[in-house]
């Protein structure tokens, strides 16, 4: 029985609810009937994984989510796996501290206003008591904010200690994530997989933690990596390589951005964290290791795309497009988005970012080339081939 709750409890999608009523059903003392051994085991497997498929299916039972979920409210509150833990942590700790000044300060103000109004009996005329080198005062507005700074200052310390020396277990998978203006490049040197704007991570479970270590780096300008839920703020530098890390808990897609001031569309620098199971992990792996498909019937349309010269700025595996300006196309269809987040990878979105790209992200760095109906279809009609 203890490995089976183990290993209904490994996935912290059920901790939440299912598996606390899966303790407290095994603790309330449920046994089996009396019967052969094997039949016994056969029976109480049985019932477990009844148990859990029926638990996972109340409302509200679990904190579940499915892979192809969007988390769309960026929530530090709501932190899924270290490092973000351990920043929430001192956050609540530094929230906690200033409630307890505002309660102080805002006390003693209202004390003062409700205390010491203006009356009707007032003298106008007469000079208050002046008070002057009061110990007590001075000590008072000036030894407790020293003590406030000094915690605060050790706990951040501290937490930027454990994230920054923390030693990964096992193998992590590193990522390479380049900034551009205004897109994610991505590199999987494990895998040799280059794409763009979109993270495949795998979940990282209890018993088998993943982290993923990141290794972050500027095409151009200064950029910032922030999702919210998985990690804190970390910085982009040209001709400079940051280390992050993230170790996310949750199935799920996590929404963040850059957070530093890039360009026009430093806004729509958007990123997309996708945490999948690690059997769905190791399905994209293998679908974006494969050569891109090379259907005859899109031949136009192939043709189109390096006679306008799309191919100076794309890469596509196995063809002449080896530009390194733009995002990499090899698997232009196993992405859900366009320009980085900001619009669904559609047909009509398609479309409407090749007659001009200004219209759905005015002031990105690909140039209108353009491109007549005719173009258009047949170009579209390929890139449908690249999945």
């Amino acid at each position: 029985m203890k490995s089976l709750e183990h290993l209904a409890c490994q996935d912290k999608d059920v901790t939440e609810g299912a598996c606390g009523v899966l303790r407290l059903v095994h603790r309330s003392g449920f046994v089996i009937p009396p019967v052969g051994s094997a039949l016994r085991d056969r029976a109480e497997k049985l019932f477990w994984r009844v148990f859990l498929l029926l638990t996972a299916a109340l409302p509200g039972t679990i904190n579940a989510q499915t892979a192809d979920q969007v988390r769309s409210v960026q929530n530090i509150f709501e932190p899924v796996g270290a490092p973000a833990e351990m920043l929430h942590r001192t956050s609540i700790l530094v929230l906690l501290i200033c409630l307890g000044i505002f309660v102080i300060v805002g006390g003693l103000l209202l004390y003062a206003v409700v205390r010491y109004r203006r009356r009707t009996t007032d003298d106008d005329e007469t000079e208050p008591p002046q008070v002057y080198g009061s110990t007590a005062i001075e000590l008072a507005w000036t030894v407790p904010p020293i003590l406030i700074v000094v915690v605060l200052a050790l706990a951040t310390a501290r937490t930027v200690g454990e994230i920054n020396n923390t030693k990964f277990i096992g193998d992590p998978l590193q990522i390479r994530i380049v900034g551009h203006r205004f897109w994610w490049e991505l590199h999987y040197p494990k895998y040799n997989i280059t794409t763009a704007n979109e993270i495949h991570v795998p979940v990282s479970y209890l018993s088998t933690p993943r982290p993923i270590e990141l290794t972050l780096a500027s095409a151009d300008v200064v950029h910032g990596f922030w999702v919210p839920e998985l990690s804190g703020k970390e910085w982009l530098v040209p001709d400079r390589e940051n280390k992050w890390w993230i170790q996310p808990s949750i199935l799920g897609i996590y929404l963040g951005n850059c957070t530093v001031l890039c360009g026009l569309q430093h806004a729509n620098m958007l990123i997309r964290v996708i945490v999948e199971s690690p059997e769905d992990f190791d399905r994209w792996v293998t679908r974006q290791q494969r050569p891109p498909t090379l259907d005859p019937n899109v031949e136009e349309g192939r043709r189109a795309f390096a006679a306008n010269s799309c191919g100076s700025c794309h890469r596509i595996e196995g063809t002449t497009s080896n530009g390194i300006f733009g995002p990499d196309l090899t698997h232009f269809m196993s992405r859900q988005t366009l320009g980085a987040g900001v619009a669904p990878n559609d047909d009509k979105n398609l479309r409407s970012w090749l007659r001009d790209p200004q219209v759905l992200k005015p002031g990105c760095l690909m140039p209108e080339m353009k491109l007549d109906t005719q173009q258009v279809e047949q170009i579209v009609a390929y890139l449908k081939t690249l999945n």
